[in-house]
């Protein structure tokens, strides 16, 4: 018996649940990229970012390509740019309304407040 979809959805962002991941997938939205090009914008130690691509490879997030002795990287697929970009879409409108929560609460306080009973 397979798993159900909402099992495999689950495990699938976990898959994308590191930041170091999701940078490689935004990297990757632009163009294919070499290990190389992507250590100085990831940011972290080579060996962390080959385990990082690895899980991507064995989610089939990205695939390789050998040119010589250099490998690069692609996305598998063009929705993963669509998922980063409603993701972003999601995260703007969260943070839109928690800024307008901050200001409310700012303004609130910046009221004077009645004297409190003794």
């Amino acid at each position: 018996m397979s798993a159900p979809l909402y099992q495999l959805k689950a495990e699938f962002f976990k898959t994308l649940g590191h930041p170091a991941r999701i940078r490689v997938l935004e990297l990757l939205s632009e163009r294919e990229h070499a290990v190389a090009e992507m250590l100085p914008e990831v940011g972290i130690e080579p060996a962390h970012l080959s385990q990082q691509l690895a899980v991507l490879r064995r989610a089939n997030l990205v695939v390789t390509r050998k040119q010589g002795s250099t490998v690069y990287y692609s996305l598998t697929s063009p929705h993963v740019v669509d998922l980063l970009r409603v993701a972003r879409t999601i995260l703007s409108g969260l943070l839109t309304n928690q800024a307008e929560l901050l200001a409310d609460l700012q303004s609130d306080s910046a009221k004077p407040q009645p004297p409190r009973p003794k």
